[in-house]
Formats: C-alpha cells, sequence, structure tokens
C-alpha cells in the first residue's frame, strides 16, 4: 500500500486544542465524504497530546517541537492513488480539502511526504489503535539522518540494523507495536509539498510505536537497558536536532481495509 502521511502544524491564533476540534469536527467529514472519489483505502487522525513531549527526548538532548497532529492517508497502490486523485473529479476534491486546511493549519510549517510501511514488531490483525479512551498511546518519531548518510543509506540502516535491535527487545520495552514508515515517491512528494507551500524539508520517514501508558510510568530495568540500547544505536544514523518525537491518539475516520 502506498502512505502519505502529513505532519501539521496549527494556524497562529489557535491552540492546539481548537485546530484540533476544527480538524475533526469540520476537516473530517469533508475528506470522509469525498474519501470514495479519493479511492482512498483508510484516513486516521492522529492528535498530539498534552504531555510534555520535551520529557521523551532523554539523552537524545533538544529536538525540534512537537507538532500539532498527523494525518495518515492510505490507498490500495500508488497507480490507485494515480488514478483517482488525477481526474477532475479528483483534483476538484483536493482544491476543497486545500481551502479548508488553510482555516486551521500554517500550511508552511507543515510537511507532507509520501511513503512505504515496514512492520517490525506487528501483532496480527492489525487492528492496535490508541483510541482516547484506552490507556494506549501512539508515539512518533520523525527523523532526519546525519549529513554524513545519504537517504538510502540510512534507511537500510534503519531497516536491516536498527529494526533487528528494537524487535529483540519489543517485550522488555512495553513495545505492542512497531512499524518503520520509510518516505518514498520523491517527485509526487515534491509536488504535493509545493501544491501547500510548504517551506518545511521532509523528514527520512517515521518511527511509529505503540505503548501503554502503564508500563511508561513505571519502567523497569529491563526497560531502562532496552531505552538505552534503542538510543546508542539511533545515533549511528540519526540527527536527533533536525528530528522530533511525541505522543498522540489516534480517531479513525475512513477503514475500508
Amino acid at each position: 500500500m502506498l502512505r502519505l502521511t502529513f505532519l501539521m502544524r496549527r494556524k497562529q491564533g489557535l491552540s492546539r486544542e481548537e485546530m484540533q476540534r476544527y480538524w475533526l469536527e469540520k476537516h473530517a467529514p469533508i475528506v470522509a465524504g469525498h474519501s470514495r472519489a479519493l479511492g482512498v483505502l483508510r484516513y486516521v487522525q492522529a492528535h498530539t497530546t498534552e504531555d510534555d513531549h520535551s520529557r521523551l527526548t532523554g539523552r537524545r538532548g533538544d529536538m525540534e517541537e512537537a507538532y500539532d497532529g498527523v494525518a495518515e492517508v492510505w490507498w490500495e497502490s500508488r497507480d490507485a492513488m494515480f488514478a483517482a486523485t488525477r481526474s477532475e473529479e479528483g483534483r476538484n476534491v483536493d482544491r476543497i480539502l486545500r481551502e479548508d486546511e488553510e482555516h486551521f493549519l500554517d500550511l508552511k510549517k507543515s510537511v507532507a511526504w509520501f511513503n512505504y510501511e515496514y512492520p517490525q514488531v506487528n501483532p496480527t490483525p492489525e487492528n492496535v489503535v490508541a483510541t482516547e479512551r484506552s490507556s494506549l498511546v501512539k508515539l512518533y518519531f520523525p527523523l532526519r539522518q546525519l549529513d554524513s548518510l545519504s537517504m538510502e543509506d540510512a534507511q537500510w540502516y534503519w531497516r536491516t540494523h536498527h529494526g533487528p535491535v528494537i524487535r529483540r527487545q519489543a517485550h522488555g520495552s512495553g513495545i505492542i507495536r512497531y512499524q518503520q514508515v520509510h518516505r518514498d515517491e520523491p517527485e509526487l512528494t515534491t509536488a504535493l509539498n509545493s501544491s501547500r507551500g510548504s517551506e518545511i524539508d521532509p523528514y527520512l520517514g517515521h518511527a511509529e510505536v505503540w505503548m501503554d501508558r502503564n508500563s511508561m510510568g513505571n519502567p523497569t530495568p529491563e526497560n531502562k537497558a532496552a531505552s538505552k540500547r534503542a538510543y546508542e544505536d539511533e545515533a549511528n544514523f540519526i540527527d536527533f536536532s533536525r528530528s522530533s518525537m511525541f505522543l498522540t491518539k489516534e480517531h479513525v475516520i475512513v477503514d475500508r481495509r
């Protein structure tokens, strides 16, 4: 499946709560109402929580400010996305969505990219969702690579070296599900950000981790050791100062899987 990740910063003058309320109550119905015209297989809003996200970074030091939310969109394939969004109806819907985004987003400070998923710790069926009423949270880790690494080399290391490190210690870390989501389709990504006036460079991709707050609030010796191993390996390919980390709650708007 082809996936779109859209990291969002709110429009100046809006609180995070106001931005998220508009996004969920006003914008989501527009997307849902046009989802078949766009060929959308799944659409999820991940709303950033009010946690102190600076505490997540730990020994990684100062990182970029948390985004206010993430829009996630899936298509069955690249061809399916093309067929739907490049039709006359699809282009009209995109215009409608872009005009509404301007009511609640700072599009210059938001950024999107197309990508593909590489599941690492993945229970079946894939129905883990960090809903508002559950104790689950979904951690987002949009990351950029060290200047010494190319995009291809960094993604290769992330997939073939770091993935196994996390998989081996997932249980001790309290991880319920973990995915790597790697940026791809550069021409599509460039066109999308250009159409919305983004001034932010897309990330290498993002890691997403579902955890239970109960395990986060009471770290065990095993959890502390796992966190240390994860950080030490991340430092081999991640530029922490140009990456971000924050917790979210998920709102599933469309799901036709």
